[in-house]
């Protein structure tokens, strides 16, 4: 279809950020960038200042296609080419005015830009690239912008592109090659990844000229190969029961990045097979620069990112956990988005999904996500090809810890940092906090409520000085009766029974007194 015509702002405004809905951006910026004088704006390394709409939703960006015009045909995609739907487009003039409007008046902080591929990739990317370019060089802005870097874009375009933005991110949307076959049958994984390689050998090169290489933990020949993910239908080494993922970018023996000393671990070092866990650091390496100067340009400060779409495709949780493993490892990835399937378009390859899009599922692929990015999870300890999906009742931490009874309960007083991390109810602050406070004394079941360990998860796998906090059998039905009932009470259900994305102003159905404040973004 063509662009339709003489739009005004007001309606190209409507349209595109009706149709950006479905790329999933609600992250913090990730890079610390302090205003200076003639330009407006400023960028915070622990992230853009969120708001949330009445359903729980992140609007803090000025979220916004270049274009909804697309020259493919994703079977999947509300702007795919055979869509009879109003077609128009911005121009770089017209974004660098909406952001600036925008951000005078205090509705945002910052830029989300994407677009479906107008014309060429290449006339695309360019697009892209004048409407940073103006915000930057003529608007003065200094505020966060996020971009999507268009696959089979010259490579020159991305590269001039990634020193405006602070975040990149290309979607690889389906976790398969057959997949992208099936319902994407334009793309292909190989023009996908050729970006992405791009971007993170980018990051690094910065990082190296910086000097700054070595102490992140990344090191150049593990990322000098030709892009490659593995194919999660063949995702195990044979009789391993290791994911065939490459290499680890995180080297041995790298130091924490902000303090410059070994990883805090009572035990020394990593478990074999398994990545170093660094307090409040990506157990795959740190490809991003974090705060940056405000006068001398960066490329992708803030790294790259990139999404999956979740249920429109047959593979299992497992399978899109070992692709997210390899993204981590293989590309540097700074964070892997995962989205809800929503059928938004009748074809018969599509799923119906009766129950409405799998937005538990979802929020389960991010616990799990998270798990393996900050508590040193392997994929293939979340899950395996005789058990391929999540419990949907419980999450993936107490959901693993259920499995492996025969490594708790957990002594508070001994146990070195990364079996703590391992103990559901304890995250990674409060894993650092146990480290540090019982080395003055030990500890009580009191002393680690105050530290911030959740004991209505943790108190059936940890003893303080030997003792358990209430009389448990260590047997797995008990102990996941008693979880059950905790994590149903956090699931939000409406009326119907069915899962639905959170409120800003739910109460999850608590009683006065117990009553949760906030909302899910996801």
């Amino acid at each position: 279809m063509l662009i339709q015509e003489g739009l005004s702002l007001e309606e190209k405004l409507k349209i595109l950020t009706d149709a950006a809905r479905y790329d999933v951006s609600c992250t913090s910026s990730g890079v610390g960038r302090r205003g200076k004088d003639g330009f407006l704006g400023n960028s915070r390394t622990d992230g853009i200042c969120h708001s949330f709409s009445a359903d729980g939703r992140c609007i803090s960006l000025l979220k916004i296609l270049l274009t909804n015009q697309c020259i493919y045909d994703c079977r999947y995609c509300v702007n795919r080419r055979s869509n009879d739907t109003l077609r128009t487009a911005f121009t770089p003039e017209e974004i660098g005015t909406l952001t600036m409007e925008f951000y005078r008046r205090n509705y945002i902080e910052g830029l989300f830009l994407s677009s479906g591929v107008l014309d060429t990739p290449d006339y695309t990317m360019e697009q892209i690239y004048r409407a940073l370019l103006l915000l930057r060089r003529e608007y003065r802005f200094n505020g966060y912008i996020h971009v999507k870097a268009i696959p089979g874009a010259d490579p020159a375009l991305i590269e001039m592109t990634g020193y405006l933005a602070d975040r990149m991110s290309v979607n690889l949307e389906l976790p398969t090659a057959g997949g992208l076959r099936t319902l994407a049958p334009a793309k292909t994984r190989e023009k996908i990844l050729k970006p992405m390689r791009q971007i993170q050998l980018g990051i690094a090169r910065q990082l190296e000229r910086e000097g700054r290489l070595e102490s992140r933990g990344i090191r150049m020949d593990s990322i000098g190969r030709e892009p490659s993910l593995p194919d999660p239908a063949s995702a195990l080494e044979e009789g391993s029961g290791h994911l065939k993922t490459g290499r680890p970018v995180l080297a041995e023996g790298s130091k924490s990045p902000e303090k410059g000393r070994p990883a805090l671990m009572d035990d020394g070092g990593s478990r074999e097979g398994r990545p170093r866990a660094i307090p409040g650091k990506s157990v795959y390496g740190n490809f991003g620069l974090g705060r940056v100067s405000a006068y001398r340009p960066y490329f992708v400060p803030a790294g790259q990112s990139t999404q999956l779409i979740v249920g429109a495709t047959p593979e299992s949780d497992y399978q899109m956990m070992a692709v997210a493993e390899a993204l981590y490892r293989n590309f540097g990835l700074k964070r892997v988005f995962y989205s809800a399937f929503v059928r938004v378009n009748d074809d018969s390859l599509l799923p119906e999904l009766p129950g409405g899009p799998p937005l538990l599922r979802e929020h389960r692929l991010y616990q799990a996500d998270w798990l393996m990015r900050y508590y040193g999870f392997a994929a293939s300890e979340l899950l395996d090809e005789a058990r391929p999906n999540f419990n949907l009742f419980l999450d993936p931490k107490c959901d693993w810890a259920l499995r492996h009874l025969e490594q708790f309960p957990v002594e508070i007083n001994r146990a070195p940092y990364e079996t703590l991390l391992r103990v559901p109810g304890v995250g990674v602050k409060s894993a650092v906090r146990i480290v540090a406070a019982r080395r003055r004394s030990a500890l009580r079941f009191e002393d680690l409520k105050r530290i911030g360990v959740v004991l209505k998860r943790a108190a059936y796998f940890i003893t303080c000085s030997g003792r358990m906090m209430t009389p448990v059998r260590l047997q797995e039905d008990a102990i996941a009766a008693a979880l059950l009932g905790e994590e149903r009470r956090r699931l939000p259900f409406d009326s119907s029974g069915l899962y639905r994305q959170l409120s800003l102003f739910d109460d999850f159905h608590l009683q006065e007194g117990e009553k949760s404040h906030g909302s899910l973004c996801v």
